[in-house]
């Protein structure tokens, strides 16, 4: 009997071809060929659509060496494709497009402000989510300040922290702005008039699509903010289930969390003993983030289509109340080996494989009488 081809698709960083996860893909091979699972990785670039087949990547364990060969479609398609402005994002949309009656592990969602919106359908989310709007005029922004001693801008597509600005009182008519350009770079704090500030903020918009979020107090006694990333992912029955959770501390002058950024990982419950000394209080805590999450990942796979894994972002306030910041759909795993949670690593790279295994039985088991 034939293994089950799972084809893991990706994009290409730039015109040389570099994959950006090429460790994680090694992994995932080696493991998918324990468990019986063939895996090769492919990019949009790499099909040839008059034949029908792909010129895919192969990686060969025992030799730990890269290849290419033409394969067949796979079965099974799992999409870590992250968003580019490249004609290689143009490409994938395409591939989306033409072969999306393919058996996808899980589909694209959507953007931070259709997420916002459709978990604020559900009376249960509301508490659990910062206030957010769209950011079309300055007057957005001002009018959360009202509320909220501090706004982040945020681009609604971005990730990594990139073109995040946070913009904080001081009182009277002046306020703190400090951020990321979208190239990651930290912006030194500056202070700025309200006369001043709604030209800068329509400017560091530019024509971008962006939100305004109330910000939560997520600073460190250390003075850099913090949050958590929570990793739920289908499991072997075809189940959500949390795969591990891990704090993210920002470098300083930071106004984000993200690893890519600077951020270093540390243990969740550590970071929870800054909150509480109770170690009662941080398993109630813990299980109250556990439960969000997946009940986040289910209603947004029964929203927008199948999903196999979902990273939260969550702020955590000294009250124990959590927020939902942001919900990416194609996450990293670095944050596990940071930590030297090496079992919650293991699972965020299997966890795929096995759901992908579950999902092929699914479909092949003969039809009842």
């Amino acid at each position: 009997m034939t293994q089950p081809v799972l084809g893991i698709l990706t994009l290409y960083l730039n015109d040389k071809k570099h994959l950006e996860e090429r460790h994680i893909y090694q992994r995932m091979i080696t493991e998918g060929q324990r468990l019986g699972l063939d895996v090769f990785v492919f990019t949009p670039m790499d099909v040839d659509d008059k034949k029908g087949i792909i010129n895919a990547l192969i990686y060969d364990p025992k030799q730990k060496k890269w290849s290419r060969k033409w394969r067949s479609f796979p079965e099974l398609i799992f999409d870590r494709c992250r968003i580019q402005r490249s004609k290689r994002f143009e490409q994938l949309l395409r591939f989306r497009a033409k072969y999306g009656n393919m058996t996808f592990l899980n589909r694209p969602l959507r953007n931070k402000w259709t997420i916002y919106q459709t978990l604020s359908r559900k009376p249960a989310f509301r508490g659990n989510q910062p206030e957010t709007v769209l950011f079309q005029s300055g007057s957005d922004v001002f009018r959360l300040l009202k509320n909220h001693s501090s706004v982040y801008v945020k681009p609604i597509n971005g990730t990594g922290g990139r073109g995040i600005l946070r913009v904080e009182r001081l009182g009277g008519d002046m306020f703190l702005i400090q951020g990321r350009k979208q190239s990651r770079q930290i912006i030194s704090a500056q202070k700025l008039h309200k006369s001043r500030l709604g030209a800068f903020l329509m400017s560091w918009k530019g024509s971008g699509r962006f939100i305004a979020q109330q910000g939560i107090q997520i600073k460190l006694p250390s003075g850099r903010v913090h949050d958590y990333r929570m990793l739920v992912q289908k499991n072997g029955q075809g189940r959500w289930e949390v795969t591990g959770c891990a704090g993210r501390i920002g470098p300083a002058r930071s106004v984000t969390s993200n690893l890519h950024g600077g951020g270093k990982a540390a243990s969740m419950n550590a970071l929870l003993g800054q909150i509480t000394s109770s170690e009662e209080k941080r398993k109630e805590i813990r299980r109250s983030a556990e439960k969000l999450s997946l009940e986040v990942a289910a209603y947004l796979e029964a929203t927008f289509g199948a999903l196999c894994e979902l990273a939260l972002d969550l702020a955590i306030e000294k009250s124990g109340r959590i927020y939902v910041l942001e919900v990416n759909p194609k996450p990293a795993r670095e944050v596990f080996i940071q930590t030297g949670d090496l079992e919650s690593y293991r699972r965020a790279i299997v966890r795929p494989l096995e759901y992908a295994l579950w999902l092929h039985k699914q479909k092949t088991a003969a039809p009842s009488s």
